[in-house]
């Protein structure tokens, strides 16, 4: 049975192949199959679930507008990122300053091994005169989050699809446009001034 499912998968490149004659139920495919992590992506840039679902919904449409021209020099998932990010990315330059995220949210599961993940460990293995200390982790979770938002829109993105989504250097230069040295810099500065926001959760002197 196993088995069977496996073998009935379409690839993402059989899939464009028939969107791009026409059939329109593998466009319907591939937004069931990526939908939530461009969400999860979004959210994490705009900082607004409800804008989220809204850039979510206009960076597939731009895609599906845009199939004809996918020439799949990069895979379909970097290429839709590149979209969704971009989308992401000029809405929040746009749009005016507002709160994007509650302290006591739940945490994201999706920030499991993520450099913020890695961080609110480190906070829980403090001391007992740690301020952190006590805290749960949805709390904890729910600081660095609130932290992320508060980095400059290439640091952000930056860590939110390489520490979020676990892409390489090299697909995050595509998605942004920028070459991996430009990605390993920005990178390294964004996770700095994460910790630097997070000095009083990490029990450091500000």
């Amino acid at each position: 049975m196993e088995a069977a499912a496996k073998a009935t998968k379409r690839s993402d490149a059989s899939l464009i192949a028939e969107l791009q004659g026409g059939d329109m139920t593998a466009f319907a495919e591939l937004v069931h199959r990526y939908q939530d992590r461009v969400f999860n992506t979004v959210w994490r840039i705009c900082g607004h679930a409800e804008d989220a679902r809204d850039l979510t919904q206009e960076a597939f449409v731009k895609a599906y507008e845009s199939i004809g021209s996918f020439r799949r020099q990069s895979g379909f998932y970097t290429w839709l990122f590149r979209i969704a990010v971009n989308v992401a990315l000029s809405h929040r330059r746009s749009a005016k300053r507002r709160p994007t995220q509650s302290l006591d949210a739940p945490a994201d599961p999706r920030l499991a091994g993520s450099q913020a993940a890695t961080l609110a460990a480190r906070m829980k293995e403090k001391t007992a005169h740690n301020p952190a200390d006590g805290a749960s982790e949805s709390e904890i979770h729910g600081h660095v989050v609130a932290a992320l938002h508060k980095l400059e829109e290439d640091f952000r993105a930056v860590i939110v699809l390489r520490d979020i989504e676990g892409f390489d250097y090299r697909q995050i230069g595509e998605i942004l446009g920028v070459a991996p040295g430009t990605v390993k810099s920005r990178l390294h500065r964004g996770r700095m001034a994460l910790r630097e926001l997070l000095k009083p959760l990490l029990g450091q002197e500000t």
